[in-house]
């Protein structure tokens, strides 16, 4: 069932916690408005990282056009910046196919610069880096506690890749890079509507076991085996929840067990970063969170299309 817009159609953008549900909605909703889906998911991009970053399947892609899954190779560093480019280019290319984009989010920096637009920062220091890159993690989170308490608390002690980048910034310009952030209020692009998952912490908690379990009994170990054996994990890509921990496991430092235990810790930890920045959510203007605790999808897909119909994007 496909619906004509009276005018060019919007972005539609669903964001929500991990194993939240975001891919199903997303699939039903395409198949709803005629549309396409593109992922915001910064670790979905890489090539072979399938099951640890549950990539949605042909079975589960239900026929659905997808976009920025599966395109790069571990081995290279990806930024915000980098998604930006390949993001804007899939929504044109949608959009001229008469199709709706509908940006599923994964990662919540990419939603929130695809929305909001991204602060200019400083270039990147290579003397700086290359000084940082010899310290120890809890070093280079000591001297971001520093420079920029904010990012800090928001960026985890492992996170080597961010944090360096919040020092250089920091350095660079004499005040902390949480600082220069853009205001949300009023500046939301105007051409999207945002569908937020709610989720109550222990409901999504059990999910989140769910989906390790499952990701184990798919293979994931093998996955991850193959890719670390091969050396096509680069550095950012081997700090993915899951692989890390399995790689450990592999180089003798944990057992499978503390592994997986590990796991689940990492993403429910995730979970709870992902809910901190939901909140920040708030002010995006044309936005409807949705009860998904007991919700099935196909109750979601019919709140997302009245909601849609209410602000008479649709033409009757």
């Amino acid at each position: 069932m496909t619906h004509e817009p009276t005018q060019q159609r919007p972005l539609l953008v669903i964001v929500g916690p991990t194993a939240g549900g975001k891919t199903a909605l997303s699939v039903a909703l395409a198949k709803e408005l005629g549309g396409a889906c593109i992922s915001a998911d910064s670790m979905q991009i890489y090539q072979g990282m399938d099951i640890g970053t549950a990539t949605p399947t042909v079975q589960e892609q239900g026929g659905v056009d997808h976009h920025l899954l599966s395109f790069v190779s571990p081995q290279i560093p990806f930024s915000v910046d980098d998604w930006l480019k390949h993001a804007g280019k899939a929504i044109n290319e949608v959009r001229a196919k008469g199709q709706w984009p509908i940006v599923v989010g994964g990662t919540n920096l990419y939603v929130q610069a695809l929305l909001f637009g991204m602060a200019d920062g400083p270039p990147p220091q290579p003397a700086l880096r290359a000084e940082l890159s010899t310290w120890t993690p809890e070093a280079l989170h000591q001297r971001l506690q520093e420079l920029d308490p904010n990012a800090a608390r928001r960026i985890h002690v492992n996170d080597r890749r961010r944090t360096i980048r919040a020092i250089e910034i920091a350095s660079a310009t004499g005040e902390p890079g949480s600082d220069q952030q853009h205001e949300w209020s009023g500046q939301c692009r105007d051409d999207a509507v945002v569908i937020g998952l709610h989720w109550a912490t222990e409901a999504v908690n059990r999910r989140i076991n769910a989906r390790v379990k499952w990701m184990m009994d798919a293979g994931l170990l093998d996955e991850v085996r193959q890719l670390h054996e091969k050396g096509l994990l680069g550095e950012q890509a081997a700090e993915a929840v899951g692989y890390k921990q399995l790689i450990e496991h592999l180089e003798g430092r944990c057992t499978l067990e503390e592994a997986i235990e590990q796991i689940k810790i990492k993403s429910r930890r995730l979970g709870k970063q992902q809910r901190t920045w939901l909140r920040r959510f708030q002010a995006i203007p044309l936005i409807r969170w949705l009860d998904a605790n007991e919700n099935k999808t196909q109750v979601l897909v019919k709140e997302t299309l009245a909601y849609i119909h209410s602000l008479g994007i649709f033409s009757e």
